[in-house]
Order: C-alpha cells, then sequence, then structure tokens
C-alpha cells in the first residue's frame, strides 16, 4: 500500500472519522452508519427472523465491510506510523470490533449459532466511534482511571469485607461465601431484592452499616466523573475558541 499522501486518501480518513466541525459530508457518513447499525441490532428484538432482517443483514455488513476496508486504507493517518500502520490497525481495538461486527453474517448462512447472533451486540460499540460525547467521556475515564480503579478497589475490599463479616455472624442464612458476596454486592448498591438477607440483630446492623456506607462509595465514581467531563467540556470549549 502507498503511504504516500493523496488528496483522495485524506478525505476519506475525514469522512469515515469523527465528523470535524463544518463538515456536512462526514456528519451525514455518521448518522447514516448509526442507523445501519441499529437496524442490523433489530433481528435480536424477536425470536424468528423473515426475509426482510435477511436482506437487511446483507446490506449492513456490506456496509461494515466497506467500512472497514476504507478505514484500514487509511490507517497510517490514524496511527501516524507510515506503513507499519497498515499492519498494526486490525490489531487495534475499534478494529477488531469492526471486525466481530462482520461475523454475524454466518448466522444466516448457517441457519443461525445463538453465539454468533449474540455478537451483534458488539455493534453497539461502533456507535460510540460516531459521538463525540461518547468521545469525551472516554477521554475524561482514560484521565480519571486512576481515581477511579482506586475507589474500584475500594468498593471491592469493602463488598469482601462485609461478606466475610456476614458469612461469620450468620453462617445459617448463608450457605457458602458467593451468597454472602451476592448480598453484600447487592447492599453495597441499595438494590436489597429481599432473596437473601440477614435475621439476627448483628447481622441487621451490620446490613444497615453496609447500606449507609454502600450510598458514599456508589456517589464516589459518578462525582470523579462529573467532575472530569466538565474540565473535559472546558478544555474543548477553549479550544474551539483558540
Amino acid at each position: 500500500m502507498n503511504t504516500k499522501s493523496t488528496p483522495i486518501r485524506q478525505r476519506i480518513f475525514e469522512i469515515v472519522n469523527v465528523a470535524a466541525p463544518g463538515d456536512t459530508v462526514s456528519k451525514w457518513y455518521d448518522r447514516v452508519t448509526i442507523v445501519i447499525i441499529l437496524l442490523s441490532i433489530l433481528p435480536l428484538t424477536v425470536k424468528t427472523e423473515n426475509q426482510t432482517f435477511f436482506w437487511l443483514e446483507i446490506g449492513a455488513v456490506s456496509v461494515f465491510i466497506i467500512d472497514y476496508i476504507l478505514r484500514l486504507l487509511t490507517a497510517d493517518y490514524k496511527l501516524k506510523k507510515g506503513r507499519i500502520s497498515f499492519l498494526i490497525y486490525p490489531f487495534t481495538p475499534m478494529a477488531i470490533i469492526d471486525l466481530l461486527s462482520i461475523l454475524p453474517i454466518f448466522t444466516i448462512l448457517n441457519n443461525g449459532l445463538i453465539l454468533l447472533r449474540l455478537v451483534r451486540l458488539v455493534r453497539a460499540v461502533k456507535i460510540f466511534r460516531y459521538s463525540k460525547t461518547v468521545l469525551t467521556l472516554r477521554n475524561v475515564l482514560i484521565k480519571q482511571k486512576n481515581q477511579l480503579f482506586c475507589v474500584f478497589c475500594f468498593a471491592a475490599s469493602y463488598i469482601l469485607v462485609c461478606a466475610i463479616v456476614l458469612f461469620n455472624v450468620e453462617p445459617d442464612t448463608f450457605d457458602n461465601i458467593l451468597e454472602a458476596l451476592y448480598w453484600s454486592t447487592i447492599t453495597l448498591t441499595t438494590l436489597g431484592y429481599g432473596d437473601v438477607y440477614p435475621i439476627s440483630d448483628a447481622g441487621r446492623i451490620a446490613t444497615m452499616i453496609s447500606s449507609l456506607v454502600g450510598v458514599a462509595i456508589i456517589a464516589l465514581p459518578s462525582a470523579i466523573i462529573t467532575a472530569g467531563y466538565m474540565n473535559e467540556l472546558t478544555c474543548e470549549v477553549k479550544k474551539e475558541k483558540e
């Protein structure tokens, strides 16, 4: 493949990627692709597929194949690593998702394997690359990954400690540690299905404490993401003004 910059390849790259401000063609490409992705998931909402869904799948996969080829042909613009970009691109996360999105075509050619049928849900991930809001959220998660990881570790540790405490306080209520972990998780998230619950006073006190702490722990990721999102939006506004 020739990595020499050409106006045609550069324009293709601009179209298939997230639309830049004022790029009407790229915006319509994004919108049409999103609609096709959503339509291609429709067969999962019914038990049996008819002829309409058959041709819908054929059309959607054809679009996905063309989109994949166009992205591969402009991989050097995306990865900025010269010729080696064409070898690296197929192994990038989104390229793998693109390939998985094509696989469900074999469900209509081989009477439908349930696993390949469910792979269609992977196509929903493709929508993320066409939304600036989702890309902004991705940047926030990347920048705040350390804080979010700390919160996750704290929550996991708290769930484990609560499960061990209740498992020993009420051995008759929980048959194994997995049940205790299940109880601890739904209590931390304040879901409380009611299928597993403590019956002793000590167990109930532990449950109340766990629920109160759980509200605070669950609120932490939301606060971190919200603060990061606001900072990211502020930075984007400054860049646009500049």
